[in-house]
């Protein structure tokens, strides 16, 4: 098998949550490149939709899902969607997540409900959509989980609680799926996407003029997509419980985000 076959996804079903924009856009439409069929979700129906159509411009059949990923109900309700109208499940990715409200306060103004939603979004998600996943990949004799956490996820960062507490779970999460499920050649790995383009003008700004990153910009959306691919086809077969990080060189420069570069271009620059 030469290497671009090992990469081809024929076949085989995709289920992306928080696919309605931006990095799971890009690797929903990755995978159905690369042959697979899928299952777009999040909450916002417009955006899966689009999503979904632009799938379906390259020849791969897709369905939209709305989903709020914090319930487990609707997680559950999502895996079986997808089964039942592709009629299997191979491909899991749990991209859904994000900054809640509370994220930026110090500790002592977060409150209970603040804390429970940021935890629910960003953890809590991907252990309801791999639990219910899990009994049909071992039906069907493996499968691929692919987790995306956050360099925040290794360092922390101020004022930053739940989403990078929940970002470093994902990482020992996924290796524990790992162990746990590799008998059933299950394969579950997890991705560190850095800074890549926004459409929230706040954060525009900031990596305009304040993140420093070695490479002196941020990422792609095509450089994600690959990695993605990669990771949900046969070539990964023996990869397992890993993390792979796309960020610039960010985490080999340490925690602090200074002295690096005066400015950040963004790619179209």
């Amino acid at each position: 098998m030469s290497v671009l076959d090992g990469l081809r996804l024929d076949g085989r079903v995709a289920l992306v949550t928080g696919a309605g924009r931006g990095l799971g856009r890009a690797m929903a439409l990755a995978l159905a490149e690369a042959g697979a069929d899928v299952v777009c979700a999040a909450r916002s129906r417009d955006q899966i939709e689009e999503t979904a159509n632009l799938v379906r411009e390259k020849g791969r059949r897709a369905l939209a899902i709305p989903t709020d990923v914090s319930r487990s109900d609707q997680c559950t309700a999502l895996v079986e969607a997808t089964v039942r109208e592709f009629g299997r499940l191979d491909i899991l990715v749990n991209n859904a997540g994000g900054a809640t409200p509370g994220f930026g306060k110090p500790l002592e103004e977060i409150t209970d409900e603040e804390w429970h939603l940021g935890i629910d979004t960003n953890l809590s998600s991907v252990f309801y959509c791999c639990r219910a996943a899990i009994p049909h990949l071992i039906r069907q004799g493996g499968g691929k989980i692919i987790n995306v956490s956050s360099g925040y996820g290794l360092r922390g960062g101020r004022n930053n609680f739940m989403y990078a507490s929940a970002k470093a779970a994902i990482i020992n999460f996924t290796r524990s799926l790992a162990l746990t499920y590799a008998r059933h050649n299950i394969q579950a790995n997890c991705i560190i996407p850095g800074f890549f383009p926004h459409e929230n003008e706040a954060v525009l700004q900031y990596l305009r003029g304040g993140q420093f990153i070695p490479m002196g910009r941020v990422g792609r959306d095509e450089e994600l997509g690959p990695a993605c691919v990669f990771l949900a086809s046969s070539l990964s077969d023996h990869m397992n419980g890993q993390v792979i990080a796309l960020e610039g060189g960010g985490l080999a420069a340490g925690q602090a985000p200074t002295g690096l570069a005066p400015r950040v271009p963004l790619p179209e620059e």
